[in-house]
Parts: structure tokens; sequence; C-alpha cells
């Protein structure tokens, strides 16, 4: 089951907006609203959830009091940077999360609590959670704005069923399909068949070293297919001309 995010107080649509789209980058759907300042529905979150990410708004629901938000929640953590004088255990992301997950496999239903841009959550509000996260960032500068603190929390709860690499690629972001092995090679055969007419694999004895550095040259580079047609034609084009 996955956890509840709680925006407490929060005061801007677009920062709604922007938390429903963090959520939703880890899988994280149940969004609810405490006393929004601008009410509720808000267009300018829906305007910055773009797509996808706005059926989490669709769904959040609103309470007036985060005792009301919490009502079915077994275990809350409350996130902030500034120090209380409540007694609490004081996690990171990472260790909260961890922590989250195994509650969440014993059947404890699970929140993340965020307070309002400005000023965060209040002491009232962290009394009712738990345990408090905070994250480890510059000390001179440890402000998060919500969209990133409900990031942070959201990838170190996802952490462990996410891939261990990103997954590659066949595509470039453009459409364009990447360049096959064999297509580079044949491009690297094209290249280095000219270039020794030409006379450049020069002095002789040099010459395999040379056409290994440049054969390394263009497997390493992250070519398109549209990249192997260009230098192919830029060649051809430079043979003509001759």
């Amino acid at each position: 089951m996955e956890p509840a995010i709680i925006l407490v107080r929060p005061q801007m649509g677009e920062n709604i907006g922007a938390a429903a789209r963090a959520m939703l980058n880890f899988g994280l759907t149940d969004m609810r609203l405490v006393a929004p300042r601008d009410g509720w529905p808000n267009p300018k979150a829906v305007a910055m959830a773009s797509g996808a990410a706005g059926r989490v708004l669709d769904q959040a629901r609103v309470y007036p009091t985060l005792a009301e938000a919490m009502a079915d929640i077994d275990y809350a953590y409350a996130t902030t940077a500034r120090g209380r004088e409540l007694t609490k255990p004081v996690l990171t992301p990472a260790t909260a999360m961890a922590d989250a997950r195994e509650r969440t496999s014993q059947g404890e239903r699970i929140a993340m609590i965020f307070g309002p841009e400005r000023a965060g959550l209040e002491n009232d509000d962290v009394a009712r959670a738990n345990a408090i996260i905070t994250v480890p960032v510059n000390p001179d500068f440890p402000s998060l704005n919500l969209a990133q603190a409900v990031l942070l929390t959201g990838y170190e709860w996802s952490r462990d069923s996410l891939p261990a690499q990103p997954a590659p690629q066949g595509r470039r972001p453009d459409g364009e399909a990447t360049a096959t092995r064999i297509e580079i090679e044949k491009l690297a055969d094209h290249w280095e068949e000219r270039l020794d007419e030409a006379g450049f694999f020069f002095p002789t004895e040099k010459a395999p070293a040379m056409k290994l550095t440049l054969r390394n040259l263009w497997s390493r580079m992250p070519l398109t297919r549209a990249d192997t047609r260009i230098f192919h034609g830029m060649l051809r084009q430079l043979i003509r001309r001759d």
C-alpha cells in the first residue's frame, strides 16, 4: 500500500501541481490537502501538473484539519528542516522510507506530512507525527521547496523498486533511432578507406595505432542513424570536390 502525501495549508496552486508531478514520478497517487489557502480545486495546480499528473489532483481529498486527514493513518513522518523541542526520532529520507516500507509490509498505513511553503509545519502539526524527516542539506541554506521535498521522499520510497541503472534508450529524445553496431562499423570502414587513400595514416609504422584510435572514436560516439548518414554524406562530398 502506498503512503499518503499530506500537504498542510499549501499556499500556491502551482506548488500543489508540482508536488503532484513529483508524486506520480514515483507512482504515488494518494494526495491529501489540509485547508489549502486558495481553496480547491485550483486551476493553477492543474496547469502545473500537466498531463498524466492531473489524475493525482483529480483524486486529491481535502480536509479542514490535519487530524481528519490522518484519521486512517497508523504512522506518520513530518518533514521539517528546523530544530524542534519535541522529542521524536529524526530520520533522513532514506532511513525514514526504509522504515516506512517495513511498516507497510506489516499492514500499517503510512503518511508523509509537508508544511506550507513559507514557514513549514507548525509544532502542533509535528506533534501529530510519529517521527521527523530532515534532509541533510547545506546548513547555510537548508530550505527546500514543496515539490523538491515530495520528490526526495518519493524517490527514497520507490528506490528499491527502481532499476539499478537507467534503462538503455533505443531512441533519442527527438525520436531518432540510435545507430546500430553494424551501421557504425560501416561508417568507420568508409572513413578509414578514404583516409587511407588520402595518405592520412602516415608514417606507415604508426598507421595501425592511428586506425585503432579512430575506430575507438567512432564506437564511443552516441550516434543516431541520421548522424551516420550525415557523416557518410560529408565524406562523399569531400571526395567529389577533389
